[in-house]
């Protein structure tokens, strides 16, 4: 007994595997679709189709101009650093980033307390000295009525005449010593040297600033350029003078720009040269934008299908050409969009008629 029911449970043991082996088996086939009906499926260039009949249009060989870019970054003509020619402390700043100020407007100003006082020492030193210079004159002319009468000597008379010349120098050199403190004075409030807008400021109140460090960053928004990279056989396309166009990105701007200089050095890394380009400056153009210029190459022939044709399904692109009197859709790939039509890379020539889509009137208001 013991025996046989060894033997059976041997005997279960492969049969349970070969059932569960059948049952994954049929499951996968179901899910590939064995047991569905199959569709045949058909290229779509395989046959012609039937279309209502419409307008038709020329594949078309045109030439146009090709061009090639260069980017570049917009850059103001003139821009200017504020820089202090004092060690002083700063009292008051008056400006901050993105304000207008105009030419000779105060922008900062720093402690000026020892220099007034030293202007009204000048200007003491000065009276001081004009006082003896007005004694010495009337010496010398009442020394002269003197010398008519032999009252005194010629040396007498030289001697008075010498202390007038030296008074006038030394009013001279007074002059001057006040003239040099209120310009150092002048220093201690610093204005704006040009009509334009605050890139940055450098400093607050209270901050105590050094001779030649920078205060305060201007440029002129109506005077731009763009300062662009070109590739050295690209750069000798080009003369001061020319005309190209010139797109902003970011504004959706495009103008013909003027080359107006080339600087004539060239890059060690890149092999390029860097030419810089002025043209009509819209609203809303600032200092370091992102900008392409297009460099006339001379003419290319391009292969061109009226957008009308083009078919859209998903990812692909196709056209209806008419062959032997029949429409035949077509799979075509398609590049750059012109007034002519879309350029055609590949699947049409030049004089194949294609079918034109009709176009749905475009909804208008009340």
């Amino acid at each position: 007994m013991n025996k046989l029911v060894k033997l059976l449970r041997s005997l279960l043991k492969p049969l349970a595997l070969i059932v569960t082996g059948a049952a994954l088996i049929l499951v996968m086939a179901i899910l590939a679709g064995w047991f569905h009906e199959k569709v045949a499926t058909q290229s779509p260039s395989a046959s012609p189709i039937q279309m209502t009949s419409g307008a038709l249009g020329e594949v078309k060989l045109v030439r146009k101009p090709k061009y090639e870019t260069a980017v570049g970054t917009i850059q103001p003509v003139h821009e200017a650093d504020v820089a202090a020619k004092l060690l002083a402390r700063v009292t008051e700043v008056n400006v901050r980033a993105g304000q207008t100020v105009g030419e000779g407007d105060i922008l900062i100003r720093l402690d000026d307390q020892d220099l007034t006082a030293r202007v009204q020492q000048a200007v003491a030193a000065r009276s001081s000295i004009q006082a003896e210079l007005d004694r010495s004159v009337a010496d010398y002319r009442r020394a002269q009525q003197l010398r008519g009468t032999n009252a005194i000597s010629q040396a007498e008379l030289d001697q008075m005449e010498a202390a007038v010349k030296s008074g006038r120098a030394n009013l001279e050199r007074a002059q001057g010593a006040v003239d040099e403190t209120k310009v150092i004075l002048n220093y201690a409030t610093i204005r704006s040297p040009l009509t334009g807008v605050v890139v940055d400021k450098r400093v607050e109140p209270g901050d105590t600033v050094t001779p030649g460090q920078v205060l305060v960053t201007l440029y002129e928004p109506q005077r731009m350029q763009m300062l662009a990279t070109v590739r050295e056989s690209l750069a000798l396309r080009l003369r001061v003078g020319d005309k190209i166009p010139a797109l902003l990105e970011a504004l959706g701007h495009e103008c013909q720009a003027t080359v107006s200089e080339i600087v004539p050095q060239a890059e060690t890394a890149s092999r390029s040269f860097t030419v810089k380009l002025t043209g009509p400056c819209p609203p809303g153009v600032y200092s370091g934008m992102f900008g392409r210029i297009s460099i006339p190459l001379g003419d290319e022939q391009i292969v061109a299908v009226p957008a009308a044709a083009v078919q859209r399904v998903g990812q692909l692109t196709f056209v209806s050409v008419v062959v032997d009197g029949e429409h035949r859709r077509r799979s075509v790939r398609l590049g750059r969009r012109f007034e002519e039509g879309d350029e055609v890379l590949a699947g049409l020539s030049p004089g194949e008629q294609v079918v034109l889509q009709a176009q749905e009137p475009a909804e208008t208001g009340p």
